[in-house]
């Protein structure tokens, strides 16, 4: 059993559109300071606040547990915006619950920009130090499971005019397995590629190598460790494959 995974779209442009959502909503929430919405209206505007908050930041972002205090009217004490005031007072009038809704928003679109300008910063470094990993890599990653037999992988590795898979245990990939080792394993060893598992002559552990290190950097990881290709990772999580033949494909000036 072969599995694949697309990454998703260019960071920056996938900030962008985050930024651009929570914009939005915070758009609707100064039309609602202007003309009080029905409790239905707002609910269903919470609804979908929660939804992008906690897609964006994860459904135990801090953020999202203020939004929800917000709601109630009591968020301004844990944003250190506002004194507390008592209950019954007008920050607890619907009026203060949209204020201080907005004033979450206006934290998470803060994050978001000091993320989009990190990556500016990045992306600026990386063009002053030549092309990286990021642009030659595939971003297309195909692995097997470990128990697959190694028929299993040559077929997959045909299917796909690929050289190498990676090795997948549940979630994680642990390895890599190669036209190289099947090679080795089966043809010069005689092994029973229908009865013999991946785990028995897979590379591990895994190479890997960032997507903001340069291209040159590659070449010399593949050297040092005997490899053809690499597992690309971004903040400690794999995005994609480069190989040889992606270096030569940058050596030859073919883009």
């Amino acid at each position: 059993m072969t599995s694949q995974a697309v990454t998703k779209p260019d960071r920056a442009q996938s900030l962008d559109q985050d930024i651009s959502r929570l914009r939005q909503q915070m758009d609707a929430l100064k039309k609602h300071l202007m003309k009080e919405p029905s409790a239905d209206i707002l609910n269903e505007f919470d609804a979908v606040t929660e939804d992008i908050l906690s897609e964006v930041f994860g459904s135990s972002s801090p953020l999202l547990d203020t939004y929800e205090y917000a709601e109630l009217g009591e968020a301004a004490g844990l944003l250190n915006l506002t004194d507390e005031a008592p209950e019954g007072t007008n920050s607890q009038s619907q009026r203060e619950t949209i204020r201080q809704r907005h004033r979450v928003l206006e934290s998470a679109i803060a994050d978001l920009e000091s993320r989009r300008a990190s990556l500016a910063k990045e992306a600026k470094k990386r063009k002053a130090s030549g092309p990286s990993v990021a642009d030659f890599m595939a971003h297309t990653v195909r692995a097997i499971s470990l128990d697959a037999t190694l028929r299993e992988a040559g077929q997959s590795l045909k299917k796909w005019r690929i050289g190498s898979l990676l090795v997948q245990s549940g979630d994680d990939y642990i390895g890599s397995i190669s036209e190289t080792e099947l090679t080795s394993e089966v043809v010069a060893s005689g092994t029973d590629a229908t009865t013999t598992t991946v785990k028995t002559c897979m590379r591990e552990p895994l190479v890997t190598i960032e997507t903001s290190d340069p291209i040159v950097e590659a070449v010399r990881l593949m050297k040092e460790k005997g490899t053809r290709h690499l597992a690309v990772t971004e903040s400690g999580r794999i995005v994609g494959v480069v190989s040889v033949s992606d270096v030569i494909r940058y050596y030859s000036g073919v883009v």
